[in-house]
């Protein structure tokens, strides 16, 4: 028997980046099963459109609208077409992310760089500024870190660095929205989608992750969603400016 869900954030309309499948996918389903009415973003018609199905499956209100999010022309529709069809906008999770080389740092391509700084930072600081004017009073906005943004290293390192940017951000931010929006974020530990399989992926590997956590496992898409949909409802109303690490215990100081 499922458990019964809260309806925290009835009458709220929450943006998800990168929704359609993963920790992105997972969030914006427990938005939608807690009221709210949800507007799906990626970068392929067919992945937008087979998310927004199976949300509508589930009695979800659903809109699906296809956004490169380091596309400019991309990111004002998203925002006009989500404004033209609910008025408003109440909750915004920037989850799109790219980790498009394994290089060690020092050995990273130029062009390497500027994508992930494109994708992973710049891109919702460009996204929030066409937001910020339709964002409602007691608005959150929520960033999807990294447990990797508290000490990047390995095969993810330079990935993890943009995820301590977020960590700024954050603060930065919250700063900057209040008192009328609240900012903050969810730093996931190590959770077995297919944007992580690369590590994931290995049995030896995904073992000797599990052995650094205090609870013995992965995280779950499900774990994520339910500090996401916190952090966006009301009873977070007094939290701002702060990063919610779900990562099963493993260490997350800078």
């Amino acid at each position: 028997m499922e458990k019964k869900l809260p309806r925290r954030l009835e009458g709220k309309v929450a943006i998800v980046t990168a929704s359609t499948q993963g920790i992105g996918f997972g969030i914006i389903e427990r938005f939608g099963l807690e009221g709210a009415s949800v507007v799906v973003s990626s970068r392929k018609q067919a992945n937008v459109d087979e998310a927004v199905a199976k949300l509508k499956s589930k009695g979800i209100d659903a809109y699906g609208i296809v956004c490169h999010v380091s596309n400019a022309q991309h990111r004002r529709n998203l925002v006009e077409k989500t404004v033209q069809k609910y008025g408003k906008i109440d909750i915004v999770v920037c989850n799109a992310a790219a980790n498009p080389s394994t290089d060690p740092i020092l050995s990273s391509k130029e062009a390497v760089l500027d994508k992930l700084w494109e994708i992973n930072v710049k891109s919702s600081i460009l996204l929030l500024q066409d937001m910020a004017p339709h964002l409602e009073k007691g608005s959150s906005v929520i960033f999807i870190t990294s447990i990797a943004g508290f000490q990047p290293q390995g095969a993810m390192a330079m990935y993890g660095v943009t995820k301590t940017a977020l960590l700024g951000l954050t603060k930065a931010l919250a700063a900057e929205m209040a008192p009328d929006t609240r900012v903050n974020a969810v730093a996931p530990g190590f959770v077995p989608t297919h944007f992580a399989s690369f590590i994931t992926g290995s049995s030896e590997v995904r073992e000797g992750i599990e052995e650094k956590t205090l609870l013995n496992r992965l995280g779950t898409t499900g774990d994520m969603a339910a500090a996401a949909a916190f952090l966006a409802s009301d009873d977070s109303s007094y939290i701002t400016g702060e990063t919610l690490v779900v990562a099963g215990g493993m260490p997350s100081r800078l």
